[in-house]
């Protein structure tokens, strides 16, 4: 039997349009379909990435995610000013660990995620 391929990452969103708009200028990767209504959205991965799938769900996020994604970047003040500009926002304090400095920020709807650079 042949190992699960990863298809997509998904994230339960109460607005997918606001969300999506976020994730498409953030990735710099456009929008893709939408199915049953609105009630998936996608962004296409690209170089290997998963699609990221947008679930409309009706209750909003009131817990911490006990999954995120992780993103590597040249510069986390830039990434979190480019975040905020785009409607997310800064969730915490560094962080460092073997040569890694890292930063959790969030998406319009609070779903965190961390930006990262390697150090040296």
């Amino acid at each position: 039997m042949a190992a699960p391929a990863f298809e997509f990452v998904t994230l339960d969103v109460v607005d997918p349009g606001l969300v999506a708009a976020f994730w498409s200028a953030f990735l710099e990767a456009p929008v893709g379909a939408s199915m049953d209504g609105g009630r998936f959205t996608f962004i296409p991965g690209r170089n290997g990435t998963p699609t990221l799938c947008l679930h409309r769900v009706p209750e909003s996020k009131t817990v911490k995610n006990r999954m995120h994604l992780d993103f590597q970047v040249e510069d986390l003040d830039v990434t979190t000013e480019r975040v905020v500009a785009l409607g997310g926002s800064r969730g915490g304090a560094d962080h460092r660990l073997d040569g890694s400095r890292w930063r959790t920020l969030a998406d319009p709807e609070g779903n965190e995620f961390d930006v990262t650079v390697t150090e040296g």
